[in-house]
Order: structure tokens, then C-alpha cells, then sequence
């Protein structure tokens, strides 16, 4: 078995190369030079007799050969790497790495993680938000939630929760200046996130005032941040539902037009292949699905 399995090192020095499509980035995370990384490159390209990187420029980019052995790699990795987390601690919690984005998981999943704790205390979550592709994140992960469908090579992937969209405000802008239609929403500041550059527009258009002018309008980074300004009355944001059900039952926010409700991409919960077995993985998605079905 041994004579078929290639060197190891430059294994390591390909999946890492590979996944930040980046020599350079590649050396830095593996405290190497570049030249060592490269060498280590060719020297499994030799081996295997095949392409598995397009060189041009400084820039190198995954030949087709070399994505598909990339996601066979990284599930060989992950394979190993749940193999020894479960023999150096075969008596601990089990320890569940979840990626989410950013928004999702201020608003949706952190308050309910107390549920799942209280019917697996045996599994010790940890939770970690990222907006990035999941075949581009730095750090391993057992479960990630991002918008889909999508395409994820080497990964099992289900959709669990469904959102459309709505203008939501505080109460309290809307006591200042009420809004019982579209057109009210030229006197208020519209909120947008880089995140969501078209979400607006596709309003407008479906309420019939496509070349509405608001009053004014604010751009933030992230969504979750023009949220917080929402919740915080600097003006009118197009938010998400159910995500958002628990801040309008609360009284934080309210959504002073019924409609139109504009169906937006929803969720998938994602697995690597490796740990699609995995009892505290399949669990959690259960838990998902559950508390998604719930909302309908």
C-alpha cells in the first residue's frame, strides 16, 4: 500500500496550495519559502505523471486534473484528522465546528443553540461566522450553512431553511414618518450592504416604483451591520424573514408593508464527504431542518 501513496509532504504542500490558489499564501501558512513550496509541487506532479497547476504570470490556477484530485485529498485529510481527534480524546465532549455566516448566526442560530445543547450535551459546539466560499476558508470546519444551492465539490449539501425579504424599520422611525406604501419610502434613508448590492432595486421594481428616490441612503459592509441601523432608527432596511421573526415578535423591529415579500436564496447546511456518517453531524442537521420546519 505504501509504494502507492505519494510523498506526503508535498501533498500537504499541494492542498494547501491548492485551497488558497497561491504559492506565495501557501509557503506563509506552512512557515516555508515559496521556492520550497514549488519544488514541493513538481515534485508530485512528476510523481503522478500529470499537470495539476496552469502557471502564468506569478499566478497559478488548479488544472481540471487537479480539482478533482483536490477534493479527493481534502476528504483523505479530513478522514485523518476526525480518525485522531477521536483517538487523543475518546472520553471528551464531541467537538462540533460550525461556520455560518454572519447574519444567520446573530439572528437566527446563536439564540437557539441552547436547544440543541440541552438534547446533545455530549457535543460541545463551537461556532464560527465567515461569508467566505467553503472551499476557500483558512481553517477546517464539520458543518457550514451559506446560501445555496450551490456547487461544492467533495461535500454534501441539503437546503433547510427558505427566506424572502421585506422593508423593516424600528417603531420608532415609523412614528416619525409612517409608511402605509411604497411611495412613503421617499421620505426615509434606505439601507443597503455591500453583501446585498441588488436586493433594493428588486423591490422597487416588484412594488411597481422602480425609479423610487429615497430620501437619502447608507452603505455598510455587512448586512448584519445595516440591520443594527435599522434596529438603531437611522432608516428603513430590506430584511430577512423568518430570520428576522424573533426581532418584529420582540418589538425591535417592525415590517410596516405586507407585501410584495420577495423570495430570496436560502440556506443548505454542508458536510464534508468524510464525516457525512458522523452521529453528532447528522444530528445537527436534524436539529436544522427541525427548527426551520418549524417556522413554516
Amino acid at each position: 500500500m505504501s509504494q502507492n501513496l505519494p510523498p506526503l509532504n508535498a501533498l500537504r504542500a499541494f492542498e494547501v496550495a491548492a485551497r488558497l490558489e497561491s504559492f506565495s499564501a501557501a509557503a506563509n501558512e506552512l512557515f516555508v519559502t515559496h521556492g520550497a513550496v514549488s519544488k514541493q509541487i513538481k515534485q508530485l506532479e512528476e510523481w503522478l505523471g500529470v499537470r495539476l497547476f496552469e502557471r502564468s504570470g506569478g499566478r497559478v490556477k488548479l488544472t481540471e486534473v487537479g480539482w478533482r484530485y483536490l477534493v479527493q485529498v481534502q476528504d483523505g485529510f479530513d478522514i485523518i484528522a476526525n480518525a485522531t481527534a477521536q483517538l487523543l480524546q475518546p472520553d471528551r465532549q464531541r467537538r462540533l465546528v460550525i461556520n455560518s455566516t454572519p447574519t444567520l448566526a446573530m439572528h437566527w442560530l446563536l439564540p437557539q443553540l441552547t436547544d440543541f445543547q440541552r438534547a446533545h450535551p455530549d457535543v460541545e459546539l463551537r461556532l464560527v461566522t465567515s461569508d467566505r466560499d467553503v472551499s476557500r476558508l483558512d481553517t477546517p470546519f464539520d458543518l457550514a450553512i451559506r446560501r445555496g444551492p450551490g456547487d461544492w465539490p467533495g461535500y454534501i449539501s441539503k437546503p433547510f431553511l427558505d427566506e424572502h425579504e421585506l422593508p423593516l424599520c424600528s417603531p420608532a422611525l415609523l412614528e416619525r414618518a409612517g409608511i402605509t406604501s411604497p411611495a412613503d419610502l421617499t421620505r426615509h434613508t434606505l439601507l443597503y450592504a455591500d453583501t446585498r448590492p441588488t436586493a433594493w432595486q428588486r423591490w422597487l421594481t416588484l412594488a411597481g416604483v422602480p425609479e423610487l428616490k429615497p430620501a437619502a441612503t447608507q452603505q455598510f459592509d455587512h448586512f448584519y451591520l445595516a440591520l443594527q441601523a435599522a434596529m438603531d432608527g437611522l432608516g428603513v432596511v430590506l430584511g430577512p424573514l423568518p430570520m428576522m421573526q424573533a426581532a418584529i415578535a420582540d418589538g425591535t423591529l417592525v415590517a410596516p408593508l405586507p407585501a410584495p415579500s420577495v423570495p430570496v436564496r436560502g440556506y443548505c447546511w454542508i458536510t464534508p464527504r468524510a464525516l457525512m456518517d458522523d452521529p453528532a453531524i447528522a444530528a445537527f442537521c436534524r436539529w436544522l431542518e427541525g427548527r426551520a420546519a418549524a417556522l413554516k
